[in-house]
């Protein structure tokens, strides 16, 4: 079970929003097959492990499957899973987690054991639902799932304050192609205006091919330049400018502008100056986006925090000291987190000199929710 979850992890970023799923099979005691979910819209893992079989000349009949998540059993784009299992005339699977999604929720179960199919699920559970916890998160709640990302120096600080060509990065190129990978694991990235004004960015993965997600700027004064290649590379992917009432209704000629420039303008009634950060990612979510990418500076990423908006923090740490020349994170945005915030789950790894801290704030609902062993229904 543990090969195929580290054989569905190859598949994150490929196949959101539906889940990575692994698959090994096993007879004799020998592997005859091995498969994973590659991408949105292609063959599932069992199909790919099941085919893997005849690359061995081997025949899957009377083998036992592991598979990380139940087997789907309806037509989507992709035929059911559960009846290539019962041709193939598997004699057991052993599945990692249950699917609570309206389609399934123990129906593939159900299925497979109707055909005489040995069925056990749990094993490696909490790993299963780890690997996809996003998934998870919305298909239970329908909320998706916030990852706070940013890059600092060892003594705390997020970026050089002299911007210039030589001192653009604090991190070194192989973890910003990390970075980049977990761009396209997201269905949104989020910025601030000022990350805007300063750099300009693109906020697309890189390479560019596959899957963008949607560019999302807090700007709740509606400052955002109309020669700004976000707005200029509307056609590459979606740009969405969230902003307030009152600064919508003051600058009626700029959202009009905005919108001619292909972007989304999405206006909510907040006081102050700020924008509403419950009322964004209820609108991300309504719109089918899973996981969320905030990428701003330390005001957007203190709000997050201060909101509880926060599912999972991703760090990189570059081994450097910046001193006076850098932007500091722990300072007047972070003065009224009353408490020390500590994550779970927590993965260290390492791009060259720098190291890459991952962890999830507490969230119960990955670790209790309920199986669907029974079959009961999820709704999203």
């Amino acid at each position: 079970m543990r090969s195929a979850l580290k054989l569905a992890e190859k598949g994150l970023g490929s196949v959101e929003p539906n889940p990575a799923v692994g698959c090994v099979i096993v007879k004799a005691g020998q592997v005859i097959g091995k498969g994973y979910h590659k991408k949105f819209g292609g063959p599932h893992a069992e199909i790919h492990a099941i085919a893997d079989c005849a690359t061995l000349g081997v025949r899957p009949e009377g083998a036992t499957m592991y598979v990380t998540l139940e087997p789907c059993c309806h037509f989507g784009k992709t035929g059911p899973c559960t009846q290539a299992i019962i041709d193939a005339k598997i004699a057991k699977v052993v599945v990692a987690v249950g699917d609570p999604s309206a389609h399934a929720s123990g129906r593939g179960l159900d299925q497979l054991r109707q055909a005489g199919i040995e069925v056990e699920v749990g094993l490696c559970e909490q790993e299963a639902r780890l690997l996809n916890a996003p998934f998870f998160k919305y298909i239970s709640t329908g909320r998706c799932w916030v990852v706070l990302k940013w890059a600092q120096s060892i003594d705390g600080k997020l970026a050089y304050v002299d911007q210039s060509t030589e001192k653009r990065w604090i991190t070194n190129e192989l973890s910003r192609a990390d970075a980049h990978r977990l761009r396209r694991r997201c269905g949104a990235v989020v910025v601030g205006i000022n990350t805007v004004l300063a750099d300009d960015p693109m906020l697309t993965p890189r390479p560019s091919k596959g899957k963008k997600p949607i560019r999302v700027v807090l700007d709740g004064s509606l400052r955002i330049p109309l020669k700004s290649r976000l707005l200029r590379t509307t056609k590459t992917s979606p740009v969405l400018v969230c902003t307030r009432k009152a600064a919508a209704e003051a600058n009626a000629k700029h959202v009009e502008r905005i919108r001619k420039r292909g972007a989304e303008v999405l206006v909510c009634d907040s006081p102050g100056e700020t924008t509403d950060l419950h009322f964004l990612l209820d609108h991300l979510s309504s719109q089918g986006i899973q996981q969320v990418l905030v990428e701003g500076g330390p005001h957007v990423l203190a709000s997050f925090l201060r909101e509880g908006l926060a599912d999972e923090i991703c760090v990189y740490i570059a081994p450097k000291i910046l001193g006076a020349d850098g932007v500091a994170f722990i300072g007047e945005p972070m003065t009224d987190l009353m408490q020390g915030i500590a994550l779970d789950h927590v993965q260290i790894k390492t791009f060259g000199d720098d190291t890459c801290m991952r962890g999830l704030l507490a969230d119960p609902s990955i670790q209790q929710s309920p199986s669907v062993e029974h079959g009961a229904a999820v709704e999203v």
